[in-house]
């Protein structure tokens, strides 16, 4: 590494971070800003669970659940949308709250809701334990899920001249 390098270092950083930088080699910075910017990312992941107990059921749980089990406080909820907002804390987060979304997918197929768990500055287990959670409450107030209806059979067939 050359010493204009050096010297516009050292005039951008201050100088112990240049002094620092400067032994590494140009493919060792290229390393460290990369790092560097990777575990700056948030994570973003989410969680999802298939309800078949209906969007009435599954919305009042999911508040419930976040409201008066968690204690959290619910920023924002529209329930016609199917989403809800909501300040979550854990001890990982040193209590300081991050906001965290359930959104509530009614299937017009099957009737089926689907629960998308978000909370996007903690690791995607938290959101895990928040679906899990929601899934127990569910079977735990409302009992099994309820059995979907069989599919209607098919008309029978009346022949070929229309005789039976």
């Amino acid at each position: 590494m050359g010493a204009p390098f050096r010297r516009g270092l050292r005039t951008l950083l201050p100088n112990r971070l240049a002094r620092s930088l400067v032994p590494l080699s140009g493919v060792g910075v290229l390393v460290v800003v990369l790092a560097s910017m990777f575990c700056a990312e948030p994570a973003s992941a989410k969680s999802a669970y298939e309800s078949a107990y209906g969007f009435d059921r599954t919305w009042n749980a999911g508040m419930r659940l976040v409201r008066v089990d968690l204690g959290l406080k619910i920023s924002e909820k529209d329930e016609g949308a199917g989403y809800l907002l909501f300040d979550y804390k854990s001890p990982e987060s040193g209590n300081k709250p991050v906001p965290g979304s359930m959104e509530f997918i009614r299937s017009k197929d099957t009737g089926a809701v689907r629960v998308v768990v978000q909370i996007t500055q903690m690791p995607g287990y938290h959101e895990q334990v928040l679906v899990d959670q929601l899934a127990r409450k569910l079977r735990n107030e409302y009992g099994d899920p309820p059995k979907k209806p069989p599919a209607p059979s098919p008309p029978k067939d009346a022949g070929a001249d229309g005789e039976t």
